[in-house]
């Protein structure tokens, strides 16, 4: 018969540099702002290179964009965010944008990538669907709608008081955006924002459970006696 001594019990791993475990389902700020930042600017920097292209070479990149319910038109679901009706247009969603962007990368830039796949495939599914059929819709705004809604949901599904400060903070900038997800004002597409938006939502219900850490539990072990 012998004694061994109880095994070292296992803790969660420490969070770079010391002290308690990170959990990244509550993160604010990206874990690598630096490449965040780049991705949210290249971003922006392809936007303004279409809007380029489209005033140097003939023709309307518009027309690349979503007509609601014609068949044709299903590849500007892929195409419509990229698109700007003009510099103007462009110049308001650029803000927006960066800030959303970057600060949806909370989770890192692979969660990123998921949630503005769902982001980007919902919100052009319900503009081909119910949008305007006399009229192409483009914009990154969808994008940005649904990139707010995703940052003021996952607050609420990780229960985290400091995501959901800042959600309010966003909402409070940008509350007249709010507007736009309202029928009534001519040349904005509220079908893109409102499907936006609920493509937000959609992602963030999605991909919160697997954001969450799961600490190990750490069961006390006392010496046992193994027969040999």
């Amino acid at each position: 018969m012998s004694t061994l001594p109880p095994l070292p019990p296992t803790s969660p791993p420490p969070a770079p540099g010391g002290g308690k475990p990170v959990d990244v389902a509550k993160r604010i700020l990206p874990p690598n702002p630096k490449a965040a930042a780049f991705v949210a600017l290249g971003f922006v920097g392809v936007l303004y290179l279409v809007e380029l292209l489209d005033v140097i070479l003939p023709g309307k990149f518009t027309d690349g964009g979503i007509l609601a319910r014609h068949a044709s038109s299903l590849d500007g679901i892929l195409w419509a965010p990229l698109l700007h009706a003009n510099w103007s247009h462009l110049f308001s969603n650029t803000v927006p944008v960066l800030v959303f962007s970057f600060l949806a990368m909370a989770a890192g830039i692979g969660r990123f990538a998921v949630v503005t796949a769902i982001i980007w495939a919902v919100s052009g599914i319900g503009v081909w669907l119910v949008g305007p059929s006399d009229a192409y819709t483009v914009g990154a705004s969808g994008l940005a709608f649904g990139w707010l809604a995703y940052l003021l949901v996952r607050g609420l599904f990780h229960r985290s008081l400091a995501q959901i400060a800042v959600a309010v903070v966003l909402l409070g900038v940008w509350s007249g955006m709010l507007w736009g997800l309202l029928p009534g004002n001519p040349g904005i597409s509220w079908q893109g924002h409102l499907f936006g938006a609920l493509a937000g939502i959609l992602a963030a219900w999605l991909t919160s459970r697997g954001e969450r850490v799961k600490s190990p539990k750490i069961e006390p072990t006392t010496p046992g006696n193994l027969g040999g």
